[in-house]
Order: C-alpha cells, then structure tokens, then sequence
C-alpha cells in the first residue's frame, strides 16, 4: 500500500496534533510505502505551504493508493486532488477543533464551516482519536460507517529519559528537592485550563508546591483558539504566585521530557469553553509513559484517555475543591504516588503503543481499498 501523507502541523512546532502526525507518519513509514508532505514552519507558513503541497501531491498523485490528510485543516486540498483520480482513497485524522470550529462567529469560521466541513464529509475514511470525537463528527453530518476511532499513541522509547532532578532544576530555577512538582503540558488556551487552575486551585495548595505549566503558544492573528498565555501571566502577578508558579512556553522537546520525566504529579484540568473541545489528550498519556498519574477534567476526551484508577482520575470540571483534595491527598502519600504511576505506565503501554495502533490504520486502509 503507497501512502501520500500530507501534514500542515509538524514538529519542530511544538503540539499535540504536530506529535501526533510525526508519530503516526513514523509508524506508518515503517509498515508502508509512505511519502510525506510536512509544513515544519507553523501556521504562519501555511499560505505557502498549502499551494506548494498541492502541487507536489498532484505530481506524486498516480503513484499513491492512498491520500491521508494529518487533520481536517486540509481537507479541501484531498478533496480536489480526488477530481485528478477519482480512484484514490482519500481519509484524514479529525481532532476536534477541526470539527467544532466551523461554529465560531467569524469570517474564517464560516469560511471553514463552508468548505472544510464538505470536504471533510466527502472522504472515503476518517480517523477520530476519541469516541467523543467521533460523536462531533456524527453532529457536523458525517457518515458513522466512514468513521473509525483510534486513539492517540505513544513510543515509550521516545519519551522515557533517566530521572535527572539537576536537568529540571536547570530547566526551572529552582532547589526541586523543596518542593512538589506539577505539571500541565498543553496549549496556552481557555479550554486547557491553566489560567483556572492558577487562581482557582494554586493558592489553595500547600506551599511546597510548585507549578509548572508548559506548551506552544497561539501565533496572533492565526485562525483557532485564542491566545491564552498574556492572561496566565496575569494571574501569577496579580495572585503573587511567582514563587510557586513557572509559565514555560514553546519548549524544546528534550525540555518536555525533563519535565515528564521529574515531575512528581500532572494535571490536566481542562474547563468547557463553547466552539472547542479536547480531542483526547495526549499529554495524558505522555505523562503515563514516563511514569506519571495524572488528575484531569471528566471532559470530552479525557474521558476516554483515563480510565479512573488505571492511569489517572477524573474530577467534576471546574470543581476547585476536588482537585484541591486531591492532589493534597497525592502529596502526603508518596507510595500511593509510586503505585499509581507504576499502575499509569503500564496501563499506557498496555492500551496507547503505537507499533499496536498503527496496526489499525493499516488494516482499516487495506480493508477500505479492497472495496
């Protein structure tokens, strides 16, 4: 099977569908014959990245069985390559927000809802991460039969670092051995949760404490969410939490695994924001790979990336006092800690390994082409 894989969101930049697609165009490379067409410049090139992808898909197009878009954002280009070879399968990974954004009040959401959303329909397969995910597609008119859900994975391989608390005291600025780490990998956006868990959750917590919260931040004037980092910067200040609270941003990925991999405890508390929603999570499951349990929202697809007492546990969005308990119960229990983040990453490696999922986008693909 000849796999054309477009990506428009691709490491170096940093984000969960980027990791995504570097990750399922490795394993796929491994089990096919996979060429891959990658913007590895951000949103901001993708002016020039959208025709330049047209075109050199369009050259490459008679050698491939297979289209497969990295998420909903470039479904037209699939869709109008379709009109050159009518025969290719065509299939693209939806997340979330590229099903959910269509409902935004703006030009470019309306512009998405009337172009995107169509082309999404008009394809032969697509790959939720999330059985929520695939209940939104089923909501923006796409066929369920068309719809297969695989979740998002992990290469343990990948992830794992040795424990090294001088490389997090470098990265942090602090004495850590002091103090009790979280962290929460993501997006700086409203529905991530990191400016509610700030002043909602943080001075409530003991004071050996320390916060760290880590991930891209949203280029201005790029179509998406809202830029959410300006307003988490805020509320350190104006609660004095600059001593328990370090705002991270565009890290490199060896950084993120210092802080996976030192970490004594991560969250991911994410609230419910209308137009936007949480695909699955898979700073959830990076986290469980490195050996950490982790407390998040019981939202959308968290909901399917923990399984409560397996790899972490789910709390009432928005309820301050039961993530307070909670993580105040976590950090006076060390070998509760130790347990569950044993329990965590071999829950992980047992469900989310990719050599296993990659599997499932191959036998649905080959079973879709001999049809």
């Amino acid at each position: 099977m000849r796999i054309l894989f477009i990506s428009r969101a691709y490491p170096p930049i940093i984000g969960g569908i980027e990791n995504h697609n570097r990750d399922l165009a490795f394993w796929l490379g491994k089990k096919t014959d996979l060429t891959l067409i990658a913007n590895r410049r951000g949103k901001g090139f993708l002016p020039l990245f959208l025709p330049y992808a047209f075109i050199k898909a369009l050259f490459g197009l008679y050698r491939n069985d297979v289209i497969l878009i990295g998420d909903g954002v470039l479904a037209p280009i699939a869709f109008v390559l379709s009109w050159f070879r009518p025969k290719i399968l065509t299939a693209c990974v939806v997340h979330g927000l590229d099903l959910t954004y269509g409902s935004k009040h703006s030009f470019l959401s309306r512009l998405y809802a009337g172009l995107n959303l169509p082309s999404l329909k008009s394809m032969d397969r697509i790959f939720a991460v999330s059985s929520f995910t695939k209940q939104e597609a089923v909501f923006a008119g796409i066929d369920p039969e068309r719809i297969t859900v695989i979740q998002n994975g992990i290469d343990p391989d990948a992830l794992v670092v040795p424990h090294d608390r001088v490389a997090l005291d470098a990265l942090l600025g602090i004495e850590s051995s002091k103090h009790f780490v979280i962290v929460r990998i993501g997006r700086y956006v409203k529905h991530k949760g990191v400016e509610w868990f700030i002043r909602n959750v943080v001075p409530r917590l003991p004071d050996e404490v320390f916060f760290v919260a880590a991930g891209a931040v949203v280029s201005a004037n790029t179509a998406g969410d809202e830029d959410y980092f300006p307003l988490c910067e805020r509320a350190v200040s104006e609660l004095g939490l600059e001593g328990n609270v370090r705002l991270l941003k565009n890290l490199s990925r060896p950084d993120i695994l210092t802080l996976l991999n030192n970490a004594d405890l991560a969250v991911s508390p994410n609230i419910k924001v209308p137009g936007t929603m949480e695909g699955f999570g898979i700073n959830v499951i990076e986290a469980n790979a490195c050996g950490l349990s982790v407390i998040a929202s019981d939202l959308e697809g968290l909901t399917e990336a923990i399984q409560p007492g397996e790899n972490g546990f789910l709390l009432d969005p928005g309820n301050a006092d039961a993530f307070v308990d909670e993580i105040v119960r976590m950090i006076g229990n060390p070998s509760l800690r130790t347990t569950e983040g044993v329990k965590a990453k071999d829950f992980a490696q047992k469900h989310y390994l990719w050599s296993t999922l990659s599997d499932r986008y191959v036998e649905t693909l080959e079973a879709d082409l001999s049809r």
